[in-house]
């Protein structure tokens, strides 16, 4: 199983990255292979809305998105990561899901299917420094329409509320432990 972990933070190190770590490992203790991508590094401008993949389900933009695109088409398991930001996803991530709209052409305009039938799915790795009730629907609600796009599975998602400062999570000995069973019910299925 090869795994793609979206770092969509511009905080290296920090919770939501910490906690990915915790889950790749146990993919890559399973036997798969993990594969990082921190957006943030990356060179990515905003979907133009242009419509230029409306005919062919690419984008038109030539920047780093394209090996995105490539590292999602190539993965079995996805996993969007992200902290939130006024009860949504970084704007890293967003920017990244906005560029998903060519993947969404080409599923749904030009009707061609990817991988179908593989089994292959997406998650979310959120974290937050509030507790609010509602403080990951607006993330989990985006982040399964990306995964749609990608034609991908929303596969569920790991959430953790109350860490702020760095490495804060690293103080939560229980949601370093639910995040390696998170990794091991990925690669079981159970996830």
């Amino acid at each position: 199983m090869n795994l793609l972990v979206l770092l969509g933070s511009p905080r290296k190190g920090g919770n939501s990255e910490t906690l990915a770590k915790k889950v790749a490992k146990a993919v890559e203790q399973s036997g798969g292979t993990v594969e990082y991508r921190r957006l943030n590094d990356l060179s990515l401008r905003p979907c133009q809305a242009c419509g230029g993949c409306e005919k062919t389900g690419k984008c038109v933009i030539k920047d780093d998105m394209t090996e995105i695109y490539e590292a999602v088409d190539a993965a079995d398991r996805i996993l969007l990561v992200s902290p939130v930001y006024f009860y949504a996803l970084s704007a890293q991530c967003k920017i990244c899901g906005d560029r998903f709209q060519a993947r969404w052409s080409r599923k749904y305009l030009q009707k061609e299917r990817f991988r179908q039938g593989e089994g292959r799915k997406g998650y979310l790795l959120s974290t937050s420094a509030t507790k609010g009730p509602k403080i990951f629907d607006c993330s989990i609600l985006t982040a399964r329409y990306i995964f749609d796009a990608m034609d991908v599975q929303y596969g569920g998602e790991f959430l953790v509320k109350g860490v702020d400062n760095r490495k804060a999570v690293l103080g939560f000995p229980e949601e370093m432990a639910k995040a390696e069973q998170f990794g091991m019910d990925m690669v079981a299925g159970r996830a």
